[in-house]
């Protein structure tokens, strides 16, 4: 059935989405950074709505490098909630798969091509926590991927960042249209993704090249003033008008704008009925000169996840949502890159108006 069911994704991939040589180098790239060991176990993790020409591709890619992998392809799975679920990092589709979650806790690295990520899923704690590697492929055109196929000297810029991070007793974010925003830093979790794992239990995407702390409880307060060209990436697409939010405690107490994008953001996040549903996510900013603020006029929605966006240089990402190091989990989510903002690290600039220092 499973084979059947492939032979029918294969058979649906579109004449423009032909395999091109490029995008096996990318895949092969990323496959030797890992640094995968022969006897190493690897699974390639995907469900029914995995991008398939992705899976062709990393296939291509570990046999080219003569590692065996296991392929573990999961029925998709529903939500049971009213709001439309889009680009959450919190992938269900190991809810009640504790056969499935076994083996991936047994393997050394996953090659994770599910259509939502595990990043913030419930089981990836556990998972990481066995020694295992997750490798998240993120759901892009491999025309994205290959044009931020990772890149050796964005580890040290990130590394960079996140040590300053770890090292600081608060960020500030500002900007000229009113924002200022203040996390307290002492009891916050830092990660850098520059695109590639080759550690025990750590977890990376590609595309990378972005640093992001988790707050710990009552660490985020102040205000968010989104602007026009500010993005969100749930919704996958610019901000036409002004939204504002007032920010106690992590959690979001007040939306105000009047124009369309506060009332799409509040009547989503509404629907949820989750308090976490506002709650902080995670702050950092991006560090990947190869990502493209144009992105998302250039690409139909159905190409793109907008990671490329996460990682847009010099932009402060501020995302609500799940935070598994706070101990909160939601299907509510948002990622929301924004320009031209200044971050402070103490008293050290790090970003001046949207240019990394």
């Amino acid at each position: 059935l499973h084979l059947s069911i492939r032979r029918q994704r294969q058979m649906c991939i579109r004449d423009r989405d032909k395999i091109q040589t490029y995008w096996k180098e990318s895949f092969l790239e990323l496959v030797q950074l890992c640094k995968i060991k022969k006897d190493e176990k690897i699974i390639v993790l995907t469900e029914t709505i995995s991008r398939e020409i992705n899976f062709q591709l990393l296939e291509t890619a570990l046999k080219q490098a003569n590692l065996a992998f296991t392929h573990i392809d999961i029925p998709t799975k529903p939500y049971k909630l009213e709001p439309i679920i889009k680009s959450t990092g919190a992938s269900n589709i190991l809810d009640g798969e504790n056969q499935y979650i076994s083996k991936l806790k047994k393997s050394d690295i996953i090659f994770d091509l599910s259509k939502e990520g595990l990043m913030h899923s419930k089981q990836t704690k556990e998972i990481l926590s066995n020694g295992t590697r997750i490798m998240n492929i993120s759901d892009e055109h491999p025309e994205i991927l290959s044009r931020l196929k990772p890149e050796k000297k964005l580890k040290n810029l990130v590394k960079d960042a996140v040590s300053k991070c770890r090292n600081a007793s608060y960020m500030r974010i500002t900007s000229d249209a009113g924002t200022d925003l203040k996390i307290n830093m002492k009891k916050t979790n830092t990660v850098g993704v520059w695109g590639w794992t080759d550690r025990p239990g750590t977890l990376a995407h590609w595309p990378g090249g972005l640093v992001v702390s988790f707050p710990n409880s009552s660490c985020v307060n102040g205000r968010l003033v989104f602007q026009s060209g500010d993005i969100n990436l749930t919704f996958k697409k610019y901000f036409d008008t002004e939204v504002i939010f007032d920010i106690e405690n992590d959690f979001i107490t007040k939306i105000s704008g009047n124009g369309s994008d506060k009332k799409l953001i509040e009547k989503y996040l509404n629907s949820f009925g989750d308090k976490n549903a506002y709650a902080t996510s995670h702050v950092g900013w991006g560090l990947n000169n190869k990502s493209r603020y144009e992105a998302l006029t250039m690409y139909d929605k159905s190409d793109l996840n907008g990671t490329e966006l996460r990682a847009l240089s010099g932009c402060f990402l501020y995302s609500i949502g799940a935070n598994e190091f706070a101990n909160r989990y939601t299907d509510g989510h948002f990622d929301l890159p924004m320009m031209d903002c200044t971050i402070y690290l103490d008293d050290e600039m790090v970003v001046n108006k949207g240019e990394v220092i």
